[in-house]
């Protein structure tokens, strides 16, 4: 059914009743008028995703595993003629697989391409990869269909460029002193460990890197005699921090424990629902949109973990600069920044971030919101 108007003797065809009735919700719900703004939710229209695969190039040995690639699944979201991007790694250590995260979306298509906000998006999908790709590209659209920056949407401050720290693998004390000759310059770096030579392989990277900034993180590889062994003598050689020792279910040994470094909570960490937990064990978060399940979530957990008084991190499973983007958003509210996983790949996405040493400067439009 179409409607139709005569005037002069000619028809002109309007809209189709359904197109007639979506821009009359569009108008209502997204325009302004002098004051008052109506309540914003987002119908997508289209809604697409794709798996795909960059090499992380010499490989990323941590300690409980050895990284070789980085399998990223990319959302978009459309409507109206504009577009939104997300990216995500999904991780095995928390028990995802592609499969399950593809799954994860095929459930919630058909509220995804009717009405759906980021605010009903924490309701509907658990934390995780699937929820974060999905809460980036509906960031990335709706900033387009309102023409405002991500900055003003989620009331952050935009920065030119933060520091980032490098990450330096898993390896002897002699190969890891060579990765670090082969990439000396940095401001920060970020040493993984996880095992009897860790305080040997910290001192050969400080005889190479000078006054640079150092913290290490353990992934869950220490048991609490390594911890209050190896954290003195990290202290000793620089150390700032030290991120994750203990597994995450064995962390009720950190209450009462008062060491010379203050300690990082990754794997313990996920959302909001985490935090309670954490006090009396960690000082530091280390906020990940694949754990938070997005920017919305991250956005929430950054703010009321500083209201604990708890210092933020920033970090990433891995990806490209499509990643990255949606995260530098919460590395402006953190003391501590470590977004380089397209420094590891063999290519980054194209456009992308642009690296100089250890600053990244904010990204545009090319790249994302």
């Amino acid at each position: 059914m179409l409607f139709v108007s005569q005037r002069k003797s000619q028809i002109y065809q309007i809209l189709p009743v359904v197109d007639l009735l979506r821009l009359l919700w569009f108008y209502f719900n997204w325009c302004p008028f002098g004051e008052v703004e109506f309540k914003r939710e987002i119908q997508v229209m289209n809604f697409e995703y794709k798996i795909e695969n960059w090499v992380i190039d010499p490989p990323l040995v941590i300690s409980r595993e050895v990284m070789t690639a980085a399998e990223v699944l990319v959302v978009e979201v459309s409507m109206n003629g504009f577009k939104g991007r997300g990216e995500s790694c999904p991780t095995a250590h928390y028990g995802e697989t592609m499969d399950d995260v593809i799954a994860q979306l095929e459930q919630v298509r058909r509220l995804i391409m009717n009405d759906l906000s980021r605010e009903k998006l924490l309701d509907i999908m658990e934390a995780g990869a699937a929820r974060n790709a999905l809460d980036c590209a509906l960031w990335h659209l709706e900033a387009q269909i309102l023409g405002k920056s991500v900055w003003e949407m989620a009331n952050v401050e935009q920065k030119a460029k933060l520091i980032t720290s490098f990450t330096i693998g898993m390896g002897s004390p002699d190969e890891m002193q060579a990765k670090a000759k082969k990439n000396n310059g940095y401001q920060i770096y970020k040493l993984k460990l996880g095992g009897n030579e860790d305080v040997a392989r910290v001192r050969a990277v400080r005889n190479v890197v000078g006054d640079a900034r150092i913290f290490v993180d353990i992934n869950e590889g220490w048991n609490m005699d390594q911890l209050i062994t190896y954290a003195p003598q990290l202290a000793d050689l620089g150390v700032e921090m030290i991120e994750q020792p203990l597994p995450a279910h064995q962390d009720d040994a950190l209450i009462g424990y008062l060491g010379p470094l203050p300690l990082a909570a990754d794997e313990s960490c996920h959302t909001r629902k985490s935090l309670a937990h954490i006090q009396g064990r960690y000082q530091v978060i280390n906020i990940k949109l694949d754990k938070t399940g997005g920017l919305t979530e991250g956005l929430h957990l950054a703010r009321e973990a500083r209201a604990m008084g708890l210092e933020l991190m920033v970090g990433c499973m891995g990806g490209t600069s499509l990643a990255m983007a949606p995260a530098y958003v919460i590395g402006t509210l953190c003391k501590v920044v470590d977004l380089d996983a397209p420094l590891i790949l063999k290519e980054d996405r194209n456009p992308g971030l642009r690296y100089y040493g250890s600053e990244i400067y904010c990204f545009d439009s090319t790249v994302w919101a």
